[in-house]
């Protein structure tokens, strides 16, 4: 196997970046440093960077200068094949190749665009270029609008013609497969196709919010002005609709996501085409165009002005209604790099359509030792997927809950239940442009549960005096509602802490879900990515100064938790002091605590090293722990920091995250007999995710899955 792969379309439209996207995640999955290299793209306009090549480094956040991801444009390369320089040419890409190669554990290779005149000059330089680089290919054939004939037969020729370029194939991805495209069909085609090699094939169906344009990409695309609505801006476009005839006539034709083209001029079209989007008997449109350069009047202005939340963009173009028509019938849908959503639409329908660990094994040559964390989050993403698990947001209408939960549903990471009155999520998710059909909607007040959590809690508090109408007015509060969904089992955890307090967050839980077994108190740990490792710290947010068995218990569950996520346990107990060089009642309690937590190990039959106390350079660093504690299998390799007490921990976690530049995530609690996560209040929309998905993983592995 190589070091590289060469992602190569055999036409326009084929969706290309989108498998990139998916192949780039499944690498950085295994691998620390990766490049993109796109040795041909397309001429750009002034200033601008290729597309696809902004789309992977910005949304992975590669550390590869953007001159040398790319050798030639098109422009540029067929001058050269035209004046017969095509060795140089080739000679050229190669150089540029190996100079990433020599820096990177893996470059990965995009081919062209088919956006030129002829497609088979691009379809024979793409197949030359990744033959003479020796990368692996894989093919992303488009099934949009074909038959199952039609794609068998395209993708047959396809493969013969890259075969005769003596070109290693490895997979076949048909993308934007027609509707009715299964399983059964691919094993038909894999049948029928003949090729040589030992080729798979995968088949990813037509998603339209991938196809279709958004408002956001009009506005680009006219070059246009955002009047009003700029929330609305990430809505798809389904259709358009000129609007010339009179309100009673134009109102029959719009549909579901029609985006309305009238002249600047029409004030009674643009104001019916708001109204409509606040009548339940009208499909929701998408936007609004006005044509001309024309600006509302002073009274219209005014009145839209006025306008509690604008439901739908409204944008300004110079052009004439037959000229914005013409450029509209051009523009195709686009991953940008700031569309969250449509990224993780793309990253979902890969890891859901393609056998990604199959895929890996064939194009990925060595894993490195080293772990970054986006490779991290995407672990993340990757264990929640595999066996989703049911997830409550008391914070339902929260903005960045709404925001999350979208990402969450389109990837697939878990079933999201969102709290709060069904009305009022669904017209916040609507005016920020965002797709929550996925989520189950529970309005803690007129729930059909209510009843039976009141008196659950009646029945758990009863020992604290617990009446029946407090009881009530706890299980009418989201978060205790969640929560006694988690301890009924209605749902595997909960996150909350966007728009309240820590304390509000976990009340609930210590209440009545309780500690698990072996476990005395709820603790918490941070998982804190640094740039090629990942550390656990504990405990950073839940207890103030612990005793020595607390301490003890933290270190065991601490240990617990970086198992559950992949990362294997090297104990450290913190102190000022390492082993005896240093005395005093804090290094007492420690050492305490250490002996304690072997104890337990031994008791539990556990296999855990663990050493203390420690000093964190002793801890972390290899050199030093040969002088301070030579021979430990923890010093100097610790992955799990327990501090003394909160007030260590909590200042340590912070200045590692500053001065390190590391991303922390958490606090992740532990202890609980079912999982319950508080997030930080200033937290955002990725915090959402990573903490669902670590959630999830945690509800997965106390069920055992």
């Amino acid at each position: 196997m190589a070091r590289n792969l060469y992602v190569t379309a055999t036409e326009e439209l084929s969706g290309k970046s989108a498998v990139v996207l998916g192949v780039m995640q499944m690498i950085l999955r295994e691998l620390n440093k990766v490049a993109i290299f796109r040795p041909i793209i397309n001429d750009p306009l002034s200033g601008d960077r290729d597309h696809d090549i902004d789309l992977v480094l910005t949304h992975f956040r590669l550390d590869v200068p953007y001159e040398e991801t790319y050798a030639y444009t098109l422009t540029e390369a067929r001058e050269l094949i035209n004046s017969g320089q095509q060795a140089f040419l080739h000679e050229n890409i190669l150089n540029k190749y190996k100079q990433l190669e020599a820096k990177y554990d893996f470059v990965l290779c995009e081919g062209t665009d088919f956006k030129g005149k002829d497609g088979a000059f691009e379809y024979n330089i793409n197949a030359d270029i990744a033959a003479n680089l020796g990368a692996p290919v894989l093919v992303v054939s488009s099934g949009r609008e074909k038959t199952p004939e039609e794609v068998a037969s395209s993708t047959q020729l396809n493969i013969d013609t890259l075969e005769e370029k003596g070109v290693d194939l490895v997979a076949c991805v048909i993308n934007r497969a027609p509707v009715g495209f299964t399983e059964e069909m691919i094993s038909q085609l894999q049948s029928k196709v003949h090729c040589r090699q030992s080729i798979h094939f995968y088949s990813i169906p037509e998603n339209e919010t991938l196809g279709k344009p958004t408002v956001n990409d009009v506005k680009r695309w006219l070059n246009g002005q955002v009047l009003y609505g700029h929330s609305g801006l990430s809505t798809v476009v389904d259709n358009y609709v000129i609007a010339a005839m009179q309100i009673c006539n134009f109102l029959q034709y719009i549909k579901a996501g029609s985006l309305i083209i009238t002249p600047g001029d029409r004030s009674d079209i643009i104001l019916a085409s708001l109204s409509s989007r606040l009548s339940s008997l009208y499909p929701d449109i998408s936007g609004i165009v006005l044509t001309g350069g024309l600006q509302l009047g002073e009274s219209e202005h005014r009145l839209i002005e006025g306008w509690t939340g604008v439901p739908v963009p409204v944008i300004s173009v110079e052009g004439n209604t037959y000229q914005t028509i013409q450029l509209l019938n051009k523009l195709y849908g686009r991953i940008e790099v700031e569309d969250s959503q449509r990224i993780a639409t793309a990253l979902g329908g890969f890891a859901r359509f393609v056998n990604v660990p199959e895929l890996r094994q064939r194009v990925v040559t060595r894993r490195s030792s080293k772990v970054t964390p986006k490779m991290f989050e995407y672990s993340l993403v990757e264990k929640a997927v595999r066996n989703r698990q049911r997830i409550v947001l008391p914070e339902g209408a929260g903005q960045r809950i709404l925001r999350a939960a979208d990402i969450l549903l389109r990837r697939g990471v878990a079933e999201i239940i969102l709290l709060g009155r069904e009305e009022d999520i669904r017209t916040r998710a609507s005016t920020f442009g965002l797709n929550i059909k996925g989520a189950e909607i529970i309005n803690p007040g007129e729930s059909i549960h209510l009843d039976d959590f009141v008196a659950t809690y009646t029945e758990l508090r009863r020992h604290k005096g617990m009446l029946e109408d407090t009881a009530r007015d706890r299980m009418s509060d989201p978060t205790y509602f969640a929560t006694m969904m988690v301890y009924k089992g209605l749902a595997d955890g909960m996150v909350s802490g966007s728009a309240t307090t820590t304390a509000q967050t976990i009340r609930p839980a210590f209440e009545f879900i309780k500690t698990k077994a072996g476990s005395s108190l709820v603790s918490s740990v941070f998982l804190m990515c640094l740039k090629d490792s990942i550390l656990v710290f504990g405990d950073c947010a839940v207890n103030t100064n612990p005793d020595a068995r607390g301490l003890a218990e933290i270190a065991i569950s601490s240990a617990e938790t970086a198992r559950i996520f992949g990362i294997e346990p090297r104990v450290a107990m913190l102190s000022y002091s390492t082993g005896t060089s240093g005395k005093g009642e804090d290094v007492d309690k420690v050492v305490e605590a250490t002996t304690i937590a072997r104890q337990l190990i031994a008791e539990r039959g556990l296999d855990l090293p663990i050493a203390g106390p420690l000093q964190y350079d002793a801890a972390i660093d290899p050199e030093v722990a040969a002088t301070k504690m030579p021979g430990s299998d923890v010093a100097g390799h610790a992955t799990v920091f327990i501090f003394p007490d909160l007030n260590t921990g909590n200042n340590t976690y912070k200045a590692v995250q500053r001065a390190a530049n590391a991303v922390a995530i958490g606090p992740i609690l532990q202890g609980l007999r079912k999982p319950v996560n508080d997030l930080s209040r200033g937290c955002t929309v990725p915090d959402i995710v990573n903490t669902v998905a670590i959630t999830a993983i945690q509800a997965q592995a106390q069920r055992g899955v």
